[in-house]
């Protein structure tokens, strides 16, 4: 049921943190996992990883903000692997700072890495999981899908949007066998958590405080739930958000 041998998955933002993470559960399953990301030498890492758990896996370069890189990556993607199965939407970006603080070009940076690049993966990934009999689309929203933060209110805009997209695209896709749901990891220890416990005082303390697993997540915690969400164990599960946060969501 939790097998995924034979299928391809596509995973933005896979050479490092969640997206590895999930990039890593993904191959363990059986998956060959493609990488696509910008940083050539982080991926070329990431791939040497997911290639030693026993994946085909290879890397492409896109920037997932720009339509046309995105058409390309796909007909890339096609050419190569001939089918595609799964999708990870992960790639996204911080800009930490209050409402009254934050310029137009960084709330665009943000919507524009965060949604505006799920969407465009999304629509262009449909006709070759359609074509396969159908598949699974997993976007990562966040812990900030559910609540507020006054440090960061354009990314939780943007993780608000990813959870309504998700539930917009599964009614839209259900009828293709489409599964689409989505991630919403709490605080998990990775370069992007590294800066915001540097840049908003006494984070790590409050995280650990209201986490009822009492520590900080790992990206290897999110391997399991992109495995699930992969593969046939989900199938009659389409437009949820599930938080993988430690117990963070539920405190009191």
């Amino acid at each position: 049921m939790f097998n995924l041998e034979g299928k391809v998955a596509l995973v933005t933002g896979g050479n490092g943190g969640i997206g590895l993470g999930m990039a890593e559960g993904l191959a363990q399953a059986g998956a060959r996992v493609v990488i696509a990301a910008r940083n050539a030498q982080k991926s070329a890492a990431a791939v040497d990883a997911l290639k030693a758990l026993g994946s085909d896996a290879f890397a492409l370069a896109a920037d997932v903000t720009d339509e046309a890189a995105v058409t390309a990556l796909f007909a890339q993607l096609a050419e190569r692997c001939g089918r595609l199965d799964i999708l990870v939407n992960n790639a996204g970006i911080n800009v930490r700072k209050p409402p009254d603080q934050l310029s137009l070009a960084e709330w665009h940076q943000v919507m524009d890495t965060n949604l505006t690049s799920a969407f465009l993966c999304c629509r262009a990934a449909y006709p070759q999981l359609k074509a396969a009999g159908g598949g699974k689309i997993i976007n990562i929203g966040s812990m900030m899908s559910i609540f507020g933060a006054s440090f960061a209110p354009v990314y939780s805009a943007s993780k608000g949007g990813i959870v309504q997209l998700t539930k917009s695209m599964a009614v839209a896709w259900a009828v293709d066998n489409i599964q689409v749901n989505a991630v919403l990891p709490g605080w998990i220890q990775t370069a992007l958590t590294d800066n915001a416990r540097t840049q908003v005082p006494g984070l790590h303390e409050r995280v650990i405080a209201r986490t009822a697993a009492g520590r900080w997540g790992q990206p290897k915690d999110l391997a399991g739930i992109a495995v699930f969400l992969a593969s046939a164990a989900s199938d009659f599960l389409t437009g949820t958000a599930i938080p993988v946060d430690g117990g963070y969501s539920i405190a009191g």
